[in-house]
């Protein structure tokens, strides 16, 4: 019920703000109309300054209805203020022509700045619509269409051709295409069969697919997502901060100026009060801050649409700040550097046990940990699994520990081996070794391994080239890790890590630098380094709660160029926002200077406000096009 209102509300707001942009397009043409015939026709001076009186209210009735409500609240130091005041003051001074023209114009300004913002805000907007609105689930036998909020897990859901995934599971049945760019940003579709996660969110290519639902709705992948982009326009940049900051000391400081400026020189030079009152509107049209106030958050706001695009959620414009100031790159290995999916190449008994009845033993306890190498030795192994352990207990990245027939069987890594007295020397080969050992004797051990996604190198080396510094992080053992390294080029590493060793690790690397370090990891088992780091980002962590919810930045896909994606749009998203700031700040200063001299018209004063901001937003729709490789 809730979802639907919201629905309907946002259905509600859309539809206002079409008409409310219907009536403004009717304003500013109206009164443009009016002011070129009163122009034109030749008629008594005093009916046409009333004409630009009437034009002036119509364009300009909701600005100075703004200021007053704002004033009434003591809100009193905003652009409706000013121009209010700057407005007024020509009409006093007799100028109404160019009063209805400042009006005009910066309305014409404030709503192709309005059109901007839709338009940055578009790509953003546009992962609102992953929200489905109906799922269809078998019920006995038929299909009921119910709300995604009302499925529950475990029901069987129906998938078609062009349909979108409303909620996160598991084919049970059928095969066919699914569509993820909305969630990772990869244009091809991907190939889905029975066995195979499917994703809300995604949608349907070609296909038929019955799915039993793994998650409920509040906490799917399209819900968490939502959620993140939702939130992201809460967390403010330092520089969207200092903005605010300083419009709130700016405006004050520029009225009182003004006032000066119309005061001052009359009373104490004997000057002319009227042509320093003049001068003293014209200042005050040039310092509305207009081009800093909107520019700036917009850079950021078209920065955080431009990534969405390209598959990279980034929590909120101060991790842009971050990412675009980040010098070490640290890396964990597994599922990040590598595949993640590890393949069993050899199994070697030590005693009399067979291949067979080793695996055996070794897959019933790895069954009870979460670690991908436990994934890759179950599915190795096909026969059943021994039911009968007692106290089984796992030491995370380390092994798992259990009891059968009253004797103690152990599996884990060299290290873990040693902490439990199994009397054994650390094998050494390339690959991950698993040792089992029953009663503190080592019985045998099998060898995995990883492969390198294949564009690992070339973002090692582009981050190299950057001037960045690339470390890794690893619960391997130091043969498999240096292994990786030297393939990559990486110089700095460490081995043998629990997830808390590696926050201690990254803690480390952190106080050797003043600059921002970030941490790569794969979203599972990294959640306290990914929040530790001074920018975490989760890679390939689409429908992992986890990583949504531990990372600052989330790349959807398991891409690790993205990271190169995310680190030059950023750069190049703050460089736009610096220019913005740079470009208003000196053609304020300049024009505020020729204001205060009398070497500047009314024209140049609009020119100063709503020219430069819209220079300055279209500088800023730039971002969106900046991440990309």
């Amino acid at each position: 019920m809730h979802e639907h209102a919201e629905h309907l509300n946002s259905e509600n707001q859309n539809s206002c703000a079409d008409n409310e942009n219907k009536f403004l397009l009717l304003k500013i043409f109206l009164t443009i109309t009016i002011c070129v015939i009163n122009f034109l026709l030749p008629i008594d001076p005093l009916i046409k300054a009333f004409v630009y009186i009437l034009a002036y209210l119509i364009i300009g009735m909701e600005i100075l209805s703004k200021a007053v409500k704002n004033i009434l609240k003591g809100e009193f130091f905003d652009e409706n203020f000013l121009m209010s005041i700057a407005t007024i003051g020509a009409l006093y001074i007799g100028q109404e022509a160019e009063s209805v023209m400042v009006m005009l114009l910066y309305t014409i300004g404030e709503f192709l700045q309005d059109k901007a913002v839709e338009k940055s805000q578009k790509s953003i907007s546009e992962l609102m619509e992953l929200k489905p609105d109906t799922a269809n689930v078998i019920v006995g036998e038929t299909v009921l269409e119910k709300k995604p909020e009302e499925v529950k897990i475990g029901d069987i859901i129906v998938l078609k051709t062009g349909e979108r995934v409303p909620l996160d599971g598991v084919v049970v049945m059928g095969q066919g295409f699914v569509e993820t760019s909305a969630l990772s940003g990869e244009s091809l579709p991907k190939s889905i069969s029975q066995g195979d996660e499917i994703l809300s969110g995604s949608i349907v290519s070609n296909g038929y697919f019955k799915v039993r639902v793994e998650r409920d709705y509040n906490n799917s992948t399209v819900s968490k997502i939502l959620e993140l982009v939702k939130n992201s326009e809460q967390k403010k940049s330092k520089t969207e901060n200092f903005i605010t900051k300083f419009a709130r000391i700016y405006t004050p400081i520029v009225v009182f100026l003004a006032i000066a400026i119309a005061v001052i020189p009359p009373i104490i030079f004997g000057g002319d009060f009227y042509r320093w009152f003049v001068r003293a509107l014209i200042f005050i049209v040039i310092s509305c801050p207009c081009a800093l106030v909107i520019s700036v958050p917009l850079g950021f706001f078209a920065g955080l649409g431009g990534a969405s695009r390209r598959g990279i959620l980034i929590k909120g414009a101060k991790y842009i700040e971050t990412l675009a100031n980040v010098t070490t790159v640290v890396f964990d290995k597994t599922g990040t550097l590598t595949k993640g999916i590890f393949t069993l190449e050899r199994v070697v008994p030590l005693s009399d046990i067979s291949e067979n009845e080793l695996l055996k033993i070794l897959a019933s306890l790895e069954k009870y940990s979460a670690h991908p190498i436990a994934n890759a030795i179950i599915s190795e192994y096909n026969g059943e699994l021994y039911q009968d352990l007692t106290n089984v207990s796992e030491v995370f990245g380390c092994g798992v520990k259990a009891e059968r027939l009253g004797s103690e069987i152990i599996t884990g890594n060299y290290k873990f081996m040693i902490e439990n007295s199994v009397d054994t020397d650390e094998i050494t080969n390339s690959g991950s070794i698993i040792y089992v050992a029953l009663d503190k004797k080592l019985i045998g051990y099998v060898v995995l391994n990883d492969e390198l996604k294949p564009e690992t190198k070339e973002t090692i080396a582009e981050l190299k080239n950057m001037g960045l510094f690339p470390v890794m992080l690893s619960g391997d053992s130091e043969n498999n890790v240096r292994t990786v390294a030297q393939k990559l080029g990486i110089d700095k590493f460490y081995a043998k890590l629990l997830p808390h060793n590696k926050v201690e690790k990254l803690e480390e690397l952190i106080e050797e630098t003043d600059k921002k370090v970030m941490f790569v990891g794969d979203g599972i088992n990294d959640a306290p380094v990914l929040r530790r780091a001074d920018v975490g980002v989760a890679m390939g962590a689409l429908g992992s709660d986890c990583a949504i919810e531990a990372a600052d930045v989330v790349v959807m896909d398991d891409n690790p160029q993205k990271i190169i994606t995310a680190i030059k749009g950023s750069k190049h998203t703050l460089s736009i926002v610096k220019q913005n700031i740079a470009f208003a700040i000196l053609v304020k200063l300049l024009f505020l200077t020729l204001g205060a001299c009398g070497l500047m018209t009314i024209w140049g004063a609009v020119f100063s406000d709503v020219g430069v901001t819209l220079i300055a937003v279209l500088n800023s729709l730039r971002a969106m096009r900046e991440f990309r490789n």
